[in-house]
């Protein structure tokens, strides 16, 4: 009997946990191992770091990040055209596995060979995790039938409680490895899960569906037909799309075609994750000049101080799917939620740089005065990813999943390698130099630069026409 046969409409299929649980794993991999870059990065040569500036690591981390984030396109390439999701899912992985234990090596060499562990060992992690990004959630979906879709909202709402599980203890448990066994043990750690996460997958095999790859369903990509229509030669009163309409079929255009309002709409998230993703980077860098606090026994300082945004998640992603979404009625829908958390990115930084301020001024503050920008730019979180990992399953044609996923996963590329760019290319003079990043000047700019991208966001997404009308009603 089939997993099809064996579930119904009210219950989610069972391949589901084995999905989850993956990701629970290698989210604690990635986020166990980013957790600790900036301070390994900037840490003093006798600590076992590498001894370099703020903006140094900012800008590694970043470059990291932006390269993670960009892999996914040949994550979605391999799994629609040639090989399918779960193999692609499986084979990367391995490559990720590598990456860990190049960086577990780092205490074998000296300072430039630990730079050569961290350079190459962070190429293979974003090879492993972004050539699976834009595939596991496009697998996870395609685990439900049609008259399961109802179930689709909640079980990526567990889906990203799932990875912020897995991240929470490993902010927890890997800086506590560093600070009693150095770095190349605390980098072992989430190695040993990211190859849990690869086991756990493949149990769960006999109960996956498998949707053909578009190489077997004969289905033309985006690209071929998207690159027709814009050079061929078009008679006139011809608009865009007629032109590839001559080589391809009626289905194939409106794939394609469905792909451009949705990339519209992705084009001013960058900017969230600019903002996002310094929480590993500038966020710890400022923390790390802040007193550290012990709660139940336990050390909690700038590193400890991220487990407080998946600890945050875990409580306030049922909060909002359960109670405050279905009460919200229209104003629920996808690209409205999206809108209200661009918002709320801006007032973390606001936030941030009214402690940097106290910082510079020479005030001694506690990590605890970070909660605050955790708490703001956690529901900022709920309402963008989650809201954009549903809104790009629910809009994308099916021949286009796992390519619309990583359209949404390469948004994180372009933010990430902004705040690069604008790190090497806009430092200021003094003392300081090289700390240029983590300054109220800098926290008060992304704050700026967000509120503008908000207010274009908010206009997109009042005129933004849904393929998926529940979605537009806000189920």
């Amino acid at each position: 009997m089939s997993p099809i046969e064996t579930s119904d409409a009210n219950r989610w299929p069972r391949q589901i946990k084995y999905i989850v649980g993956n990701e629970a794993c290698e989210r604690f991999s990635y986020y166990g191992m980013t957790g600790i870059l900036a301070g390994y990065v900037s840490g003093q040569l006798v600590a076992g770091g590498l001894g370099k500036s703020a903006d140094y690591a900012t800008t590694i981390i970043a470059l990291f990040k932006s390269f993670n984030y960009f892999t996914p396109l040949l994550g979605a390439w391999l799994s629609d055209k040639l090989i399918g999701r779960y193999k692609t899912i499986l084979w990367v992985s391995l490559f990720y596995c590598a990456g860990h234990g190049l960086l577990a090596c780092s205490d074998l060499f000296g300072a430039q060979g630990k730079l050569n562990c961290l350079f190459a060992g962070l190429t293979l992690i974003a090879l492993g995790s972004g050539g699976i990004k834009p595939c596991v959630s496009a697998f996870m979906g395609e685990q439900f039938r049609p008259d399961q879709s109802h179930l689709m909202q909640k079980a990526y709402g567990a889906f990203y409680v799932a990875i912020n599980f897995g991240s929470f203890f490993s902010f927890l448990v890997v800086p506590w490895v560093k600070d009693h066994h150095g770095y190349s043990a605390a980098f072992a750690v989430p190695g040993i899960l990211m190859a849990i996460a690869t086991y756990i997958f493949w149990r769960g095999k006999k109960y996956y569906i498998f949707v053909p790859t578009n190489r077997e369903l004969k289905h033309t990509g985006f690209f071929k037909v998207f690159f027709t229509a814009l050079f061929a030669k078009r008679e006139a009163g011809q608009k865009f799309w007629d032109a590839a309409r001559a080589r391809f079929t009626e289905n194939e255009v409106a794939a394609a075609r469905s792909v451009m309002p949705i990339i519209f709409v992705f084009a001013t998230i960058p900017m969230f994750w600019a903002l996002y993703d310094q929480g590993n980077s500038t966020w710890v860098l400022q923390g790390l000049k802040m007193s550290s606090v012990t709660i139940l026994g336990l050390k909690v300082g700038a590193e400890q101080m991220q487990s407080l945004n998946p600890l945050l998640i875990m409580v306030f992603v049922p909060v909002f799917t359960l109670w405050i979404y279905p009460r919200m009625g229209r104003l629920a829908a996808p690209l409205k939620r999206m809108s209200y958390g661009l918002f709320l990115a801006a007032g973390s930084f606001v936030i941030v740089a009214l402690i940097q301020q106290r910082i510079e001024a020479g005030a001694h503050l506690s990590i605890l005065w970070q909660t605050w920008p955790w708490v703001v730019i956690t529901a900022a979180e709920i309402l963008v990813s989650t809201t954009g990992l549903e809104f790009a399953f629910r809009e994308a044609a099916p021949e286009m999943k796992s390519l619309i996923m990583s359209f949404w996963l390469l948004t994180v590329s372009v933010g990430d390698l902004f705040v690069a760019l604008l790190t090497v290319f806009l430092p200021h003079g003094g003392a300081d130099a090289e700390d240029a990043s983590v300054s109220t000047g800098r926290f008060m700019l992304y704050a700026a630069l967000m509120f503008g991208v908000a207010i274009i966001f908010s206009l997109i997404a009042a005129f933004y026409q849904y393929r998926d009308k529940a979605a537009a009603e806000g189920k």
